[in-house]
């Protein structure tokens, strides 16, 4: 492709690290810059625009290159200034992430240039098979780089896990220490007692998670980053963590922490008794307080009684005509306690009935708590199984084994 060697060309820069490597020299964005602007200026490229990105190696979403991306797309061939475009990049892997983003900056597809400047590589739609060839392996080479990484990460982070330490981001509550060349977790002194609060607060079963989202709101928690207020999502991810009471999940695994436990695991329990039995509870607070609600019923129709005041003094029962209009008429208060009061007066009971009535009842209780304990224990494993579903598909999506939709221009393309 010939140009007026008078006019130089219009390009683009792009530069790119992930948030670790900026840790070590050689991948800092002002050094990639530094570079490629010399090199534009040593071969007559005038830089129109500069796109930067730092990110996390396998996080979604780069800004600079979307816009560069869109731009090239929108623009077509002739997209700089009427030539072709022309993009200026450090290496292969500064460029490209995956196989989706060699696909995408096809350059017979977009009619560009890319310069690969620190390999010596300028990549054109004119290029010989054997170049594009060599250039597709050195793609898959830093995939299968990015790909190591990633496995090494997880590997090293089970590993951690399972040696009792939390490898991670700490949760609401801990922060990150270094202790030695080891990053643990220990009690955040300006937000635990407020996390420990919170448990107390909600395993009473008084208190919804909205409740208590406004409460320790209230009180001042606020996430340590951000300042913001808590969210309810935030509350309920606190009081299904057993990271707090010193048991540590990671990946399906369950290891004892060596961080200190900001609650006891009787109190965590109680926390999940009263998360499982909280849909159960009445709520609601009634209005009134009828002596004998819920225990009467219509002789005339069998449709259950209800109760009124009138005139601010005296409680009246009558049907609630649940099966059409019910002709019985209002019953006073009065009057249903003299009958009921009849009725217990004619009961007789020797002292071996009694007992046995008793010992029914105690028997009864405890038949009840440990069917209540049963289910709560089945709603725990259930729990349990859908959050190790969820930190695995986390982790697979870190390896890459979940898969993001690829761009309709590549979706079609096999390697």
């Amino acid at each position: 492709m010939s140009r007026d060697p008078d006019i130089r060309q219009e390009a683009f820069i792009y530069a790119r690290v992930s948030s670790k490597e900026q840790e070590r020299e050689g991948y800092l964005i002002p050094a990639q810059l530094g570079l490629l602007r010399e090199y534009a200026s040593d071969h007559g490229f005038h830089a129109v625009t500069e796109y930067v990105d730092v990110e996390t190696a396998k996080k979604a979403g780069r800004a600079g290159f979307e816009d560069m991306l869109r731009r090239l797309e929108a623009a077509g061939s002739g997209a700089v200034g009427g030539a072709r475009a022309v993009i200026l990049v450090e290496k292969t892997d500064r460029l490209y992430r995956n196989i989706s983003d060699w696909a995408t900056l096809d350059p017979d597809r977009l009619d560009l240039d890319i310069h690969f400047v620190k390999e010596g590589v300028v990549l054109t739609p004119e290029a010989r098979s054997s170049e594009k060839f060599i250039h597709g392996i050195k793609v898959l080479m830093a995939k299968n780089y990015i790909d190591n990484l990633s496995e090494e990460t997880s590997k090293g982070m089970r590993q951690k896990a399972s040696q009792g330490y939390w490898p991670c981001q700490a949760p609401l509550g801990y922060m990150n220490v270094r202790r030695g060349d080891q990053r643990v977790i220990e009690p955040d002194p300006d937000r635990a007692h407020h996390v420990q609060q919170l448990f107390q607060w909600y395993a009473t079963g008084e208190h919804s998670l909205s409740e208590v989202t406004r409460m320790v709101n209230d009180v001042g928690l606020r996430s340590p980053k951000s300042g913001k207020k808590i969210q309810k999502s935030q509350v309920h991810r606190i009081v299904t963590n057993p990271l707090y009471c010193g048991r540590l999940q990671w990946q399906g695994e369950e290891y004892d922490g060596a961080h200190e436990p900001l609650i006891s695991p009787e109190l965590y329990d109680r926390t999940q008794l009263a998360r499982a039995t909280r849909g159960q509870r009445r709520t609601r607070k009634q209005k009134h307080d009828w002596a004998f609600r819920g225990m009467l019923r219509c002789g005339h129709c069998g449709c259950a009684m209800t109760a009124e005041r009138k005139k601010g003094r005296y409680v009246y029962y009558h049907c609630t005509g649940n099966r059409g209009r019910c002709p019985e008429k209002y019953v006073r208060e009065e009057e249903v306690a003299r009958q009921f009061g009849e009725v217990i007066a004619a009961i007789r009971m020797d002292d071996e009935v009694l007992e046995w009535v008793v010992e029914a009842l105690r028997e009864n209780r405890v038949n009840v708590r440990a069917v209540r304990e049963a289910r709560m224990g089945e709603l725990v494993k259930a729990h349990d199984k859908l959050q190790r579903r969820l930190d695995a598909m986390y982790e697979d999506k870190l390896d890459g084994e979940v898969v993001g939709v690829l761009r309709p221009q590549a979706a079609g393309m096999a390697f």
